[in-house]
């Protein structure tokens, strides 16, 4: 399955970059492919195939132009470009494809590594795509022994080199997560289950900063913070911002003061704890108090 979707993408990624071309062409194209090891010819009844399931899975049109000696192409190419998820998959399928056929280049591109999640990834985006629910062993840190969990998997989001898992898992009211590296099997179930219509991954996320969403346990807060300008940490955050809300309130000597409405969550305070004396809390308290008592503990070791 994993190689059949880098498949698609690298047809996806052929009809973007040629804006037209014919089946013949592509046919031949595959022929020196990196994907194709096994230096197989590329049926135009495969083709048919892949082409509705990459319209299927993309939301895409491809159209086969006879004004143009029969070229295939995108016929919404557009939505591609305005659309992150796509448009990341994309980049991503590119530069590795050039990596692949590059020996030397592969050698000067350093990617992040993302541990084994990724291994589950494509079998929970085709559990999203049916609406059906996945059976899972998850091996928690925080609790002792080894869980079989039925999730109906509503998102996924990476978030700090991890791949999360965002549902309901059986007999559970509240909405959670899990990091797919910590899966140790994952099944997908022949229960269909419907996604809450009311539902949004981008709502549900909107006043998160990673991948916590506590709302009775960690309520959004205008959070303000000030920045010292002497490691330049105020021109880092004004150019790559803690949070979409974030905005600048005041400038000083020697200092920024910046506004944002985030839930204070684990993630986000040990984020503000990773600037060390760049950054202070000045407001709410209780936030600050919490980072104090923190910072008095790391203290405490040195």
């Amino acid at each position: 399955m994993k190689d059949q979707f880098k498949k698609y993408l690298w047809i996806l990624d052929l009809l973007l970059s040629t804006n037209g071309i014919t089946f013949k062409e592509i046919a031949e194209r595959w022929k020196y492919s990196s994907l194709n090891h096994r230096k197989t010819t590329l049926a135009k009844r495969t083709f048919d195939d892949y082409r509705r399931a990459i319209e299927e899975t993309f939301d895409i049109d491809i159209i086969c132009d006879a004004s143009r000696g029969y070229q295939y192409r995108i016929d919404n190419a557009r939505s591609l470009s305005s659309d992150r998820i796509k448009h990341w998959l994309l980049s991503s399928f590119a530069v590795n494809n050039i990596l692949q056929g590059s020996r030397r280049l592969s050698e000067r591109i350093i990617y992040e590594d993302i541990p084994s999640g990724n291994d589950y990834l494509l079998e929970v985006v085709k559990a999203m795509q049916e609406d059906k629910v996945v059976k899972v062993e998850y091996d928690n840190f925080f609790e002792k022994g080894i869980k079989t969990l039925l999730i109906e998997p509503y998102c996924v989001k990476v978030f700090r080199q991890r791949w999360y898992l965002v549902g309901k898992a059986k007999g559970e009211k509240a909405i959670w997560r899990w990091a797919l590296d910590r899966f140790l099997s994952i099944e997908t179930t022949d229960k269909k289950f419907r996604l809450p219509k009311d539902f949004s991954a981008e709502i549900y996320f909107k006043d998160a900063f990673g991948v916590i969403v506590d709302p009775e346990e960690c309520p959004v807060e205008t959070i303000r913070i000030k920045v010292f300008c002497e490691n330049h940490r105020d021109d880092y955050l004004r150019h790559l911002p803690l949070h979409s809300s974030q905005r600048e309130v005041e400038r000083g000597e020697g200092y920024t003061i910046f506004e944002l409405r985030v839930r204070p969550a684990y993630d986000f305070c040990q984020e503000l704890l990773s600037y060390g004396e760049e950054v202070e809390v000045l407001s709410p308290q209780y936030v600050r108090d919490y980072l104090a008592e923190r910072i008095k503990k790391s203290l405490a070791h040195y």
